[in-house]
């Protein structure tokens, strides 16, 4: 029910991206038609920090926050908050991030008007500690290649998720349906996954439902360059490029593979409530 949409500072987006004060607001009454909420994804920029993301999501909830499909999520008491994924979280030093989001921080945003859910990426083990140290409410692991890191390996999110249980942290372990990009990293087959008609794919949501996670991650939507992508496909030939399709399967495959597991993992969280 929830779009993350990967977010930049505008004028500090890469060569890949649009013009986010033009997507933004596109994609927010989108979402609006289809019932869904829409969370944001910050990139690494150059010069990011603590408060360089302090003066970004003060401009993300002043300018988007009062739009109906801003996510916000329910905590254990009762607060609305938006939610904020920061990627590559570990680039800044968990004493910097500690000025931000712990509640005697320097200059932290903990109960003001803009205090939120901030969810920190685990790549390696140490990050288990980082991120705790840092403040962030959560983690997730992103990378869709299952054994490419600590986080993304399937087997080590029994132990991530103790660690959160542990410490009062929401782990959001990312599934994925495959994995390719060896069309931008000619050099990196060795993280290639194949997709197996959907087989991977629900391999990885078994995995996640099994440490009963309060929220599980897709990536990705339409990310084609890293192969990862669930939206519809057809197959499509340029003189250059052949693109990866589906079949034999429908269009489709994917989009009904994460219906059913949504729905599987909505029926599986009541029990565990019960």
């Amino acid at each position: 029910g929830v779009l993350v949409l990967s977010w930049y500072p505008s004028g500090l987006e890469d060569e890949n991206s649009e013009q986010m004060d033009d997507l933004v607001p596109a994609i927010l009454d989108a979402a609006d038609k289809y019932s869904l909420k829409v969370a944001f994804h910050i990139l690494p920029y150059m010069g990011r920090n603590d408060h360089t993301v302090s003066e970004n999501i003060k401009y993300i909830v002043d300018k988007y926050g009062s739009h109906s499909t801003f996510y916000k999520y329910r905590t254990s008491t009762g607060r609305l908050l938006p939610m904020f994924y920061i990627y590559d979280s570990y680039l800044t030093l968990p004493a910097a991030w500690a000025n931000l989001l712990t509640s005697s921080g320097s200059h932290s945003i903990r109960n003001t008007p803009y205090d939120g859910v901030f969810i920190g990426l685990i790549v390696e083990e140490k990050h288990k500690q980082d991120i705790l140290e840092s403040g962030f409410d959560g983690l997730y692991t992103y990378f869709a290649s299952n054994g490419f890191s600590f986080g993304s390996s399937h087997q080590n999110w029994k132990i991530i998720k103790n660690f959160c249980d542990s410490n009062n942290l929401m782990f959001i372990p990312s599934v994925g349906p495959g994995y390719i990009d060896t069309r931008i990293r000619p050099w990196n087959n060795h993280n290639t996954r194949n997709r197996v008609s959907g087989k991977y794919y629900e391999t990885a949501l078994h995995a996640a439902l099994t440490v009963r996670p309060e929220i599980i991650s897709i990536t990705s939507f339409n990310e084609w360059h890293e192969g990862t992508q669930i939206e519809k496909a057809v197959p499509k030939k340029t003189a250059q490029y052949t693109y990866l399709d589906y079949l034999p399967h429908e269009p489709n495959l994917y989009l009904e593979l994460t219906h059913k597991w949504a729905e599987h993992f909505c029926k599986e969280k009541e029990q565990w409530l019960m």
